[in-house]
């Protein structure tokens, strides 16, 4: 029995990496004026997801676009902050995606995208078959689904905190330097009133002439 549910087991923890390898996800930084492409080679009919996010820089936006083998553009948005595409191959080959930053003159970006293709495979080889399925094996399929949904929680939970974390330290670094203006200010105006209220009181020489003698 303990025999039957290790293999089961290792057959979930297998096939949990195969599903991490089906999809390609990322998080690169962006330069300003620069572009960068990705490529998936795709076969005809497989339906895939695109998912992208600006984590950090500038107003969190990036130019997203996604073309076809034949270079017919399947998507294209302007200044994105997030988005997701889903859709399905219609010819076999390399489909490219670009994400580009070249309306940006000095702020670099970071982007997080993960390009999903295909479904997951069965858990099981006889998961579709028409008798239904034991107990375990039923078990090992929600869990299967419950750590996949687990997963991309964690990622998005990760996006907002580090989201989160780069405005903060924007604010923060902007209250700084806000803050040594003003102190600078400060000791400016302060000394130029003392600098006034001395020459009010500071003695003058007067000259005395003397009429005759």
């Amino acid at each position: 029995m303990y025999g039957s549910l290790r293999g089961l087991f290792q057959v979930l923890w297998a096939h949990l990496l195969c599903g991490w390898v089906l999809g390609s996800e990322l998080t690169f930084e962006l330069p300003d004026n620069a572009k960068q492409c990705f490529y998936e080679d795709i076969i005809i009919g497989t339906k895939c997801t695109l998912e992208f996010q600006v984590v950090t820089g500038g107003h969190y936006d990036v130019d997203c676009r996604l073309e076809d083998p034949e270079g017919t553009t399947l998507y294209k948005e302007m200044k994105k902050q997030y988005d997701s595409f889903t859709f399905t191959a219609a010819r076999n080959g390399t489909y490219k995606f670009c994400f580009s930053n070249e309306f940006s003159t000095f702020t670099h970006k970071t982007v997080y995208f993960d390009f999903q293709v295909g479904d997951d495979p069965p858990l099981f080889p006889n998961e579709n078959r028409v008798t239904a399925l034991t107990q375990m094996e039923s078990a090992c399929v929600s869990i299967h689904e419950a750590l996949k949904s687990v997963i991309d929680y964690q990622t998005h939970f990760r996006l907002r905190e580090a989201q989160g974390r780069s405005r903060a330290e924007d604010l923060n670094t902007r209250v700084a330097f806000w803050s040594i203006g003003e102190a600078f200010i400060l000791l400016v105006v302060s000394i130029s009133q003392v600098v006034l209220l001395r020459s009010f009181f500071s003695d003058r020489k007067t000259t005395t002439t003397r009429v005759g003698s």
